[in-house]
């Protein structure tokens, strides 16, 4: 069952606390990334790996900070690091990847600032660490919770449900309560 959403923040705002100091990627990278994956009640080792190797789009050898196949790349550096280049080194280890092991997001970090890639939509999102509870939406995919869109009805829908009312007005206006149907015309 999926945390509740004061229970996300709780865990989120109490990550970013213990988090808000880290400076050094090779000391901290791995540790900072297993405690991101609790706050969303996620078991890093079931779903991602670290250090994982890769031809890199010039045909070297590189290693993606953590990989969740289908699902996410992440790129980590230290802080003050430049996430643009996050971001691009990220990108340039797609050659190497399947095709079922591309990624649906990007994400980079320097420890006090996160960006997400959101592939599939085409869209970025840029925050400081002490605002991932603000920005827990962004990570449904982690929660289990699901992103709904809602679009405007179709019109025939609309048109379909306005005759039914109709009749159901007809029918009563005319006395029917459950008895025998009767023809009636509509309108």
């Amino acid at each position: 069952m999926p945390l509740s959403l004061s229970e996300l923040k709780d865990r989120a705002i109490r990550f970013a606390q213990e988090w808000q100091d880290s400076t050094d990627e090779r000391a901290d990278a791995q540790s900072f990334w297993i405690d991101f994956f609790h706050v969303f009640d996620v078991k890093r080792r079931r779903v991602a790996s670290f250090e994982v190797p890769i031809k890199k789009a010039d045909g070297k050898q590189g290693f993606i900070d953590l990989l969740w196949k289908g699902t996410l790349l992440v790129e980590h550096k230290s802080r003050g690091r430049d996430l643009d280049r996050a971001g691009q080194q990220a990108r340039d280890y797609f050659p190497g990847l399947k095709d079922h092991e591309l990624p649906k997001y990007i994400l980079v970090s320097d420890f006090a600032r996160f960006r997400l890639y959101d592939l599939d939509e085409g869209t970025e999102h840029e925050f400081g660490l002490a605002q991932l509870h603000e920005h827990l939406h962004l990570f449904a995919f982690l929660t289990g919770y699901q992103k709904r869109e809602y679009r405007p009805e179709d019109p025939a829908n609309i048109k379909a449900a306005e005759l039914m009312g109709a009749l159901h007005d007809a029918l009563l206006d005319n006395g029917y309560h459950g008895h025998k149907l009767e023809v009636l015309q509509l309108p």
